[in-house]
């Protein structure tokens, strides 16, 4: 599974890829939070985040302290006046690999299960906001936006081969707009899931 956000331009793409110490450092639903508002927002304050996230100051800062700790953000010179700490997102992307924690004891493999279902909240937050807000954008937004799904029977090589296909797709896209004063661009979430559903008859694994 792998995340990705939009870089600068001429920035070079840093993904972070999980293992079981940064996983540690990771899962857990209002850090996740945090990182995504520095991704998606830019850099911001403790408070700022605690602001947008409906939480308060001392468990942004702390948990913040803990991203930081674990590399996952970084202060952020120059921004804003004052003695304020503002902080920004190290990388672009995060890549979780479940083989890699194939064999790990019960502690890491709960932490995975935090991390991916924190993702799957985060994935219907992000589409109940659009659907509440649509109403606001354009005709043109409105008319791009998608919400599909569709079922087909493929073995796990074609189910692998599908998802590298979509996301060489989606990378394609990245960098045909690239500066925020395009008219007419705006930053977008693409969702892909991918994943075996049982029919009536016994499953086979």
């Amino acid at each position: 599974m792998q995340e990705h956000e939009e870089r600068e331009e001429g920035e070079e793409r840093r993904e972070r890829r999980l293992d079981a110490r940064s996983l540690r450092g990771l899962a857990h639903p209002l850090r996740m939070q945090l990182l995504d508002a520095l991704r998606h927002g830019g850099p911001a304050t403790a408070s700022r985040l605690a602001a947008r996230l409906g939480e308060s100051s001392g468990a942004t800062s702390y948990h913040l302290r803990q991203l930081a700790a674990h590399g996952f953000v970084e202060d952020a010179p120059g921004q804003g006046k004052g003695r304020e700490r503002w902080w920004r997102a190290v990388d672009q992307g995060i890549v979780f690999d479940t083989a890699e924690f194939a064999d790990a004891g019960p502690e890491v493999r709960g932490m995975a299960e935090v991390f991916l279902h924190e993702i799957a909240n985060t994935h219907s937050r992000e589409l109940a906001t659009w659907l509440g807000s649509r109403e606001r954008w354009t005709e043109g937004w409105t008319n791009a936006s998608d919400m599909s799904d569709m079922t087909l029977r493929l073995t796990p090589e074609l189910a692998h081969e599908l998802i590298v296909k979509m996301h060489d797709l989606v990378d394609e896209y990245r960098d045909r707009v690239s500066a925020e004063d395009t008219p007419g661009s705006e930053q977008v979430r693409v969702h892909t899931h991918l994943f075996p559903i049982e029919t009536d008859r016994e499953a086979t694994r």
